[in-house]
């Protein structure tokens, strides 16, 4: 099996590769992180200049270059993992994957993420308690979001919550999904087979082009 990784070079590494980050297709996993190293190195060898110096991190965990295995991919066995409870009868998924679509007869080949980090932090927090005061029940939550380059077909989004019966489950990941894109702060465009993007909006944001006003209610 292979991965679609993003890495991100700090420091001398960017500047002996040129670059701060670039999306790689085709990384084996499972990889050791001495094999993963090995790999970064064939793309780039002036990295080599840093041989015993550098410091890898997966999913923001320091990791030893060695025989340790690594976990790359889109997340959603580590997500699955997260929510498992032997208490629970019921784990809850959905994964949002990009779709390829023809906008104006243009080709969507991917999608572009960018958020307001600490606020997408604090907004899911809240997401969290919001879940838990409308089904008490719930006993694990978790959300994994991509952001940057997402191509077709790949997941942008992997969230998961278990509970003790399915259906507050489902209900609560179809009350997340919607609240995630109605408040969470993360920003999606288009990208085109024709080289040009246009940001898409949300209909379920309150700020939306595209929601449909609200029934004027009548006094009685």
């Amino acid at each position: 099996m292979s991965a679609q990784v993003c890495v991100l070079y700090f420091a001398k590494s960017a500047e002996l590769t040129g670059v701060k980050e670039e999306h790689v297709v085709a990384v084996p996993t499972p990889i050791t992180s001495q094999d993963l190293w090995r790999f970064l190195l064939q793309r780039h060898p002036r990295l080599s200049f840093l041989q015993g110096q550098v410091v890898l991190a997966v999913r923001q965990q320091y990791v030893s270059i060695g025989d340790q295995l690594v976990t790359l991919g889109d997340g959603d066995e580590e997500v699955l993992e997260a929510v498992s409870s032997p208490t629970c009868g019921a784990v809850s998924l959905f994964i949002g994957t990009t779709r390829e679509d023809l906008v104006d007869g243009r080709k969507v080949i991917g999608l572009e993420y960018e958020a307001y980090e600490p606020m997408v932090q604090s907004e899911f927090r809240k997401l969290c308690d919001d879940i838990r005061a409308r089904w008490p029940s719930v006993k694990h939550v978790c959300v994994y979001h991509r952001l940057g380059w997402v191509g077709v077909g790949q997941a942008s989004v992997i969230m998961a919550i278990s509970s003790p019966h399915r259906l507050d489950g489902q209900q609560a990941i179809q009350h997340a999904v919607t609240q995630l894109k109605a408040t969470i702060p993360i920003w999606k465009k288009e990208v085109y087979d024709t080289q040009d993007s246009s940001w898409k909006q949300n209909v379920e944001c309150s700020w939306s082009l595209h929601r449909k006003p609200t029934a004027p209610s009548e006094n009685t």
